[in-house]
């Protein structure tokens, strides 16, 4: 096989990987379209060592993570300027830290989710301060120390952003589920589905 086949063959088998880390992230299906080529134009020079590497997925992961973040540097002092106006660790919502631990995240959300594409769809529609966070913490598996010194942000609002964009979220997925508008009409009965495991929201 051709170097070119080759490595039109690993595009194939990583592009969805590398498209679905890039919007999640930028929320914009073009702008994510744009990095994904930038991503494969990066591996194609390392194409000789990458073809056979074991961690190619990572490698990959990683390079369009950085690449997003990169995209996204000119809205961080915006980020830094919202962090004063969050909650400090003292004034933030009582149990809302173990929240984030909890059972309900959209990571796991994401895999039981009969619609795939109305969870990206929601994830999108977050803002910024908030999506960007969230995908590194459930999607990535970044810590929130991680994500605080790549953002430039403190770890006060780190934890206050994926709080507060898992409840947005939450709240996109159940306004616009058809099944749910009916159970809420019917007396909410599926009032649980998003519950944490202490019983809070």
């Amino acid at each position: 096989m051709a170097d070119v086949e080759r490595f039109e063959a690993f595009v194939r088998t990583y592009q969805d990987m590398v498209y679905a880390t890039a919007v999640r992230l930028l929320g914009n299906p073009a702008e994510a379209e744009d990095v994904a080529q930038s991503v494969f134009l990066k591996a194609f020079e390392q194409f000789d060592s990458l073809s056979t590497s074991p961690a190619a997925a990572g490698w990959l992961k990683t390079v369009a993570r950085n690449t997003c973040l990169n995209h996204l540097s000119r809205y961080r002092s915006r980020w830094r300027f919202f962090s004063e106006l969050g909650p400090s660790d003292a004034d933030a919502e009582p149990g809302y830290e173990a929240s984030l631990e909890g059972t309900d995240s959209p990571a796991r959300t994401f895999e039981q989710a009969n619609d795939r594409d109305r969870l990206e769809q929601a994830l999108r529609r977050l803002p910024e301060h908030q999506r960007v966070p969230l995908v590194l913490f459930h999607f990535e598996d970044a810590s929130y120390e991680e994500i605080a010194r790549t953002l430039r942000i403190s770890l006060a609002k780190v934890k206050t952003d994926i709080h507060r964009g898992r409840d947005a979220l939450r709240k996109l997925l159940e306004t616009e589920n058809p099944a749910n508008r009916l159970r809420q009409g019917s007396g909410g009965q599926e009032a649980g589905l998003y519950r944490d495991r202490d019983g809070s929201r």
